[in-house]
């Protein structure tokens, strides 16, 4: 169980360190692109380093259920609850 556990946190740093190496080369693309004045430079760098944030904020969401499901399952809940009164109104 302990093998289990130390190849999650491994795999998991591992995540980290490649979204981190993501969002500094989309932040390195869109001032490259700022610089030349390319847009096409300037988006793709954006998106590049907004996914490498997005899929960071995953990774660390996905850590915090796997360690504590109760508060997970709670929060999940109540989105869909106010998910539901919003979309339930007319």
């Amino acid at each position: 169980m302990t093998d289990f556990n130390t190849d999650k946190n491994t795999q998991f740093a591992e995540d980290k360190a490649k979204n981190k190496l993501d969002e500094l080369a989309g932040s390195a693309q869109q001032q490259f692109g700022d610089f030349v004045d390319s847009p096409k430079h300037q988006v793709k760098g954006a998106a590049k380093k907004y996914a490498a944030q997005a899929s960071d904020a995953v990774s660390d969401v996905t850590e915090a259920v796997r360690n504590n499901p109760l508060t997970g399952l709670i929060a999940a809940g109540a989105v869909g609850i106010v998910l539901g009164l919003l979309l339930g109104r007319k």
